[in-house]
């Protein structure tokens, strides 16, 4: 099957304040943002016609420009109403929405560029199963070479473009290797999270899962830990060394575009896709959906 390129589909986006078409959302060559990854994003779903957490989203959005010194020059409240408006002109009830801020171009081109304005633009497509077919059969997941650096040395816990080089360079890898993704351990060799979702385990039926001190406390990832305690299921947030991935029975990832996706594999460590990861799967797909 043909896919389409990206610059050129179908569809409207709304680019700073306005609706225009698809293929006419451009910006120059010369924008800070490109150049430099000045730039901060969210990825969202809508279910039905009706964006998960939509709001959350547009809070996290502006909090990570507040991180890395991009202010947004809209509310929570103007963002949620154009992400309604790109869905209904593209008339779409099941897909992925994503939401941009960058510093686009001015009169300054270099690392500083606060004179700059700061760009934003939402667009929606669809978009079917992140992992493929692993929703049945587990993922494979290879070990990264790229490490989650200390919060000392990044903004952490902004969703910002620049973060996701070695996530794009650890995924590529993984996936020449046949993988669907690939494990990151943090800078003092602790379990992290996939390239872009996070990673829970089980072990004699209680949950375990990293805790987030350098990395996105991902939005599903805190919605399926207050499914598991619902349910009455305990959750354990801990340092995860890599070798004790031999003790555990399940995994599975969390994102808004992985969902909920069992993992079968990672490098030489094999885990069931069992009743409890099938469940959480099953248990998202009712909660987005109600």
């Amino acid at each position: 099957m043909t896919v389409k390129p990206f610059d050129n589909r179908d569809g409207i986006i709304w680019m700073n304040g306005n609706f225009i078409d698809w293929n006419d959302a451009r910006c120059h060559i010369i924008t800070q943002g490109m150049h430099y990854a000045s730039a901060v994003f969210e990825g969202e779903r809508a279910y039905g016609g009706r964006i998960y957490k939509s709001k959350e989203h547009s809070s996290r959005l502006i909090r990570s420009g507040q991180y890395v010194d991009i202010n947004i020059p809209y509310s929570i409240d103007e963002l949620e109403e154009a992400k309604k408006k790109v869905l209904k002109a593209n008339k779409q009830k099941d897909a992925y929405v994503r939401a941009l801020a960058w510093r686009g171009s001015g009169p300054d081109m270099g690392v500083a560029s606060s004179r700059n304005p700061v760009r934003v633009a939402i667009a929606s497509w669809e978009w079917g199963a992140y992992y493929g077919d692993a929703k049945l059969k587990g993922a494979k997941l290879d070990i990264s070479p790229w490490k989650r650096p200390s919060p000392e040395t990044i903004p952490c816990f902004a969703k910002a473009a620049g973060l996701y080089m070695i996530c794009t360079m650890s995924k590529h890898a993984a996936e020449a290797k046949g993988c669907s993704d690939s494990l990151m351990l943090d800078y003092r060799g602790y379990v992290a999270e996939a390239t872009g979702a996070n990673i829970f385990f089980v072990k004699n039926n209680k949950v375990y899962t990293p805790t987030p001190d350098c990395f996105l406390n991902g939005i599903t990832r805190q919605t399926v830990i207050s499914i598991l305690k619902k349910n009455g299921i305990e959750v354990v947030e801990k340092h995860i060394k890599l070798e004790e991935l031999d003790s555990f029975e399940q995994c599975w990832l969390t994102g808004t575009a992985a969902e909920v996706t069992p993992v079968g594999q990672i490098d030489t460590f094999s885990f069931e896709v069992g009743q409890l990861a099938r469940h959480m799967s099953s248990e998202y797909e009712k909660e987005v959906r109600s």
